[in-house]
């Protein structure tokens, strides 16, 4: 895990609220009302197509229909984030959900300074999302031992939605973290939880 963020100008710079009409339209669906869009949404919006596909897939990932919890959907991005090093999607979803799924002070800082056993983790069900994240970070798989284990907490929807959730968040770690976009205003950072 990448532990220190350097600020650095965006590669992709973010397209400002009356760039277009077009534009403004999607960024309007894309946070609840009132919240301004977040940076990684007006750098997609760069490619309107793109963004819009994007956003169907997004909302299925962080609504109702997902068969997995609030608690164990954001274990799941806070750790795939944190191990991709994309301090920035980490702290956007720390800042928005950590709260509200019941994730301690303890468990925020597990994400990205500590692993499945460090003690964070008094929960089964809890330690082993954290080792699927790992196990599809480090092999793209999952053995037999894991699956067994993750199969005593999960059924089969639950588990396609968790390998895809921890996928999806692996490619917008990759996106925002080449396109260097820059942190939220008051986000935490990895540095904060150590």
């Amino acid at each position: 895990m990448d532990e220190s963020h350097e600020e650095r100008a965006p590669r992709i710079v973010p397209v400002e609220p009356g760039h277009d009409e077009r534009v403004d339209a999607h960024l309007a669906g894309t946070m609840p009302p009132g919240v301004p869009p977040i940076g990684l949404f007006r750098t997609f919006a760069r490619n309107l197509p793109m963004a819009a596909a994007m956003s169907a897939w997004g909302r299925y990932e962080l609504g109702r229909e997902l068969s997995v919890g609030r608690r164990e959907r954001e274990i799941v991005i806070d750790r795939t984030c944190a191990r991709c090093g994309c301090e920035y999607e980490w702290g956007v979803h720390v800042a928005f959900f950590g709260e509200r799924a019941g994730l301690t002070p303890a468990q925020v800082r597990s994400t990205v300074h500590g692993h499945a056993g460090d003690g964070s983790w008094p929960d089964a069900r809890d330690r082993v999302l954290v080792e699927l994240v790992d196990a599809l970070h480090d092999t793209s798989d999952v053995d037999d031992e894991l699956w067994s284990r993750l199969r005593q907490h999960f059924d089969d929807a639950q588990l396609l939605d968790l390998l895809l959730l921890c996928g999806w968040y692996h490619a917008i770690s990759y996106a925002a973290r080449a396109s260097r976009v820059a942190l939220e205003p008051g986000a935490p950072t990895f540095a904060s939880v150590a």
